[in-house]
């Protein structure tokens, strides 16, 4: 063979591209049950067994007439029902035909790939109740028969939580990817937050919002002899160590309760959207008027902040008076959004006052024509500025440059205008 054919032949072989083996997943070995398995069983845990090993559950089944505090049960039911009859697009509405799954986690810390989820609760509604199903993880080394246990991996629902959306979720996607090569995919699912909506309902109206602390005040519900949530994970982590599981049961009753007040405040939360709940503050009405309109639902929006001008005082009103204003600006009622704007002047914050004044002087320079009053107004709004302390100097030299523009455009309509 020449030497250009063998070098020809060399190039070909250089050209062949290897065909990569398959990638084969690495085999599971199935961990040994714990020793203390009969000591759960004792304290009323059942072993159920999978192919990755066994999970501890316990389940509790709760009529609808099952008292939560104020609640019955049953008022999920009702609450869907409102939700079903409402042409309403809210985030919090629910259908005849979604699967709702009630979630909650403990893990054994905040963050972490460490952090393990030793407890998947979950509450759903069955024919005559709600079922409660509780999976333990038994020991680390049987996490994955913890998460294939859960049937996430199959089932579709609307995942209602509380600080789920960034805690539980998260850490069980984190959870599920360490485990991808055992186990299925896991499934996305709608998602409703419940400490979202009660950061929109009670902004400025709570101090605090943890859910013990919105079951006190908003649920009627006052928890007796439950356990700390930061111990949780030092009480599972003994249960392992020592095999006795005394302590972690109180740990499954604090899921419960935090499973059973989600769908309380679910009940509660919708009632008051739909305004059937009376003994709430002009500042939880205002912020429910808002989110309608951050939602651009304007007519309900309206409905609820022309209710708060008329129920409470003009202090209390002070709030709703400004996002009505907003609401009536945007559906071009003027002389509405005026007499709104006016009346929450005095009850605002400053950027808020700065935002009216600056919505008055367009109105009077664009709607009427009236340059005195839009430069009156305009030079409030720089009195404002120039009072205020607290502004950055950036924003404040930004601002100056917009309101001494608008001030200097009006002055010269208003000569033009004398002079013809």
């Amino acid at each position: 063979m020449s030497y250009e054919n063998k070098i020809l032949q060399m190039k070909k072989m250089l050209g062949k591209k290897a065909t990569p083996a398959k990638e084969e997943k690495p085999a599971f070995r199935k961990p040994a049950q714990p020793s203390y398995t009969e000591q759960w069983v004792q304290a009323g845990l059942t072993v159920i067994e999978n192919d990755f090993g066994i999970v501890f559950q316990r389940q509790v089944h709760y009529p609808f007439t099952y008292q939560h505090g104020h609640y019955q049960l049953q008022s999920f039911l009702e609450a869907v029902k409102k939700w079903i009859m409402s042409s309403s697009e809210h985030p919090y509405a629910l259908m005849s035909d979604e699967n709702v799954l009630f979630f909650d986690t403990e893990t054994t810390g905040l963050k972490g790939v460490g952090t393990q989820i030793f407890l998947l609760g979950f509450l759903e509604q069955v024919e005559d109740g709600f079922l409660l199903t509780q999976h333990v993880l038994a020991d680390p080394a049987h996490e994955a028969a913890l998460l294939f246990e859960s049937k996430l991996w199959q089932k579709s629902a609307t995942i209602i939580t509380y600080n789920g959306k960034s805690f539980d979720w998260p850490q069980l996607e984190t959870r599920w990817t360490l485990q991808q090569n055992h186990i299925p995919k896991l499934k996305a699912q709608r998602h409703i937050d419940l400490l979202h909506s009660s950061k929109r309902l009670w902004k400025n109206d709570m101090e605090r919002l943890k859910l013990k602390s919105v079951e006190e005040e908003k649920l009627g519900f006052l928890r007796k002899g439950d356990i700390p949530g930061h111990l949780a994970p030092v009480i599972y982590l003994d249960a392992v160590k020592s095999g006795v599981p005394d302590a972690l049961i109180k740990v499954l009753w604090h899921n419960e309760w935090d499973l059973l007040s989600l769908i309380t405040l679910y009940s509660h939360s919708t009632n008051l959207l739909f305004e059937d709940v009376q003994d709430e503050s002009a500042k939880t009405y205002t912020n429910i008027g808002k989110w309608y309109g951050d939602l651009k639902e304007s007519v309900q929006s309206v409905h609820v902040l022309e209710k708060v001008t008329a129920q409470f005082d003009a202090l209390e009103a002070g709030q709703a008076q400004y996002y009505l204003a907003i609401q009536h600006k945007k559906a071009r009622r003027f002389d509405e959004a005026l007499d709104a704007f006016i009346a929450s002047l005095h009850f605002i914050d400053v950027r808020k006052q700065l935002h009216a004044l600056e919505q008055i002087a367009i109105m009077y320079e664009h709607q009427w024509k009236d340059y005195e009053q839009a430069r009156t107004y305009t030079t409030k709004g720089i009195q404002l500025l120039n009072d205020y302390k607290e502004w950055q100097p950036v924003q404040k030299e930004k601002w100056e440059m917009t309101w001494l523009k608008r001030l200097n455009r009006l002055e010269n309509k208003g000569l033009h205008t004398a002079k013809s």
